[in-house]
C-alpha cells in the first residue's frame, strides 16, 4: 500500500494543478490535497504522464493552475 501524502493546495506540484487528472483528494474547506506518494496522472496542458509530486516551479511549459475556485463580482468564490 503507498503512503499518502497531504499537501497545501498552494505547493506547486502537479498534484495541485487544476490541470492534473491523476487520483487525489481535495479537502476544499481546509485547502489540503491528499495523493499517494507514487501517483501519475496526465497534464492536460502538456499532454503527456507526470507524477503528482512534480515540482513545477521550473518548467517553462508549465500553466500551473491552483485548485482554489476563482473569485467572482462580491468577493464571493465561484461553486
Amino acid at each position: 500500500m503507498a503512503e499518502k501524502l497531504i499537501l497545501p493546495t498552494e505547493v506547486k506540484v502537479c498534484a495541485t494543478c487544476s490541470y492534473w487528472d491523476g487520483e487525489r483528494q481535495v479537502d476544499a474547506d481546509m485547502k489540503l490535497v491528499v495523493v499517494s506518494d507514487e501517483c501519475q496522472g496526465e497534464c492536460l496542458v502538456q499532454e503527456t504522464q507526470k507524477p503528482g509530486l512534480h515540482d513545477v516551479r521550473k518548467e517553462c511549459s508549465c500553466i500551473w493552475e491552483d485548485l482554489e475556485p476563482d473569485q467572482v463580482e462580491g468577493g464571493e468564490k465561484a461553486a
